[in-house]
């Protein structure tokens, strides 16, 4: 049964999805999307690979994201760990930074023990079926050990919530005064985002479900329960 479904890796955290799984599959989506013409320019140029991950508040999530980083910075990729932010905002934190690749670990609409694993390339577009068939076969091939200055580092995405807010409000395509929003944020990634992004830009806001704890994600609110919108 292939590893990876139609939306990533997912499945119950320490279950199916654990962290000797999230660090090999780092390891071997090191492998692979470090292969091709702009990697090896990379390192022609003395530098190392660059990856965005971002994780949705599930408790689960910090374990995960600490596994993926591991591996990856194993690998010789550099980590940027931007936090709790929607999927959309990886996706497009991977492109504006110019970044090889990005790992998101959110398991979207699930109950809340379950996790998934998400991997996006260059320019934050969704991996084709045939790499992803690639990344699983690499898991239990060789993986990259690079030493000394090799050895990827991890650091946090200081200002990739901000960035992402920015984005927004400038696809707008007008401000939003005079608007009464109602946001279900599911206490999932978007709590912090959404409101912010949509009270900047001129709308008045009222939000239900903006206190994720790691436990409640999707627990009566969100896609599956309308009922409070």
């Amino acid at each position: 049964m292939p590893l990876f479904g139609t939306d990533g890796v997912r499945g119950l955290a320490n279950g199916i999805l654990t962290a000797d799984l999230a660090l090999s599959l780092a390891q071997a989506t090191a492998v692979v999307l470090g292969q091709g013409r702009t990697a090896d320019a990379r390192r022609a140029a003395g530098k190392r690979l660059t990856a965005v991950v971002a994780r949705d508040p599930r408790v689960s999530g910090e374990f995960l994201v600490a596994a993926v980083s591991a591996g990856l910075a194993s690998s010789g990729v550099d980590v940027l760990d931007a936090g709790v932010l929607p999927t959309p905002a990886l996706a497009y934190l991977v492109g504006d930074h110019d970044a090889d690749f990005g790992v998101m670990v959110s398991a979207s609409h699930n109950p809340a023990p379950d996790n998934g694993i998400k991997i996006f390339a260059r320019g934050g577009v969704k991996l084709p079926d045939v790499v992803e068939a690639r990344i699983e076969a690499a898991m239990s091939g060789e993986k990259l050990q690079p030493t000394g200055a090799g050895v990827g580092r991890i650091t946090r995405f200081s200002d990739a919530e901000d960035r992402y807010v920015l984005h927004l409000l400038q696809s707008l395509p007008h401000r939003l005064e005079g608007l009464h929003v109602v946001l279900d944020c599911a206490h999932g990634a978007a709590s912090g985002v959404s409101p912010q992004t949509f009270s900047d830009a001129g709308a008045r806001v009222t939000v239900i479900g903006a206190d994720p704890d790691g436990l409640n994600i999707n627990d009566g609110v969100g896609s599956t329960h309308l009922d409070q919108l």
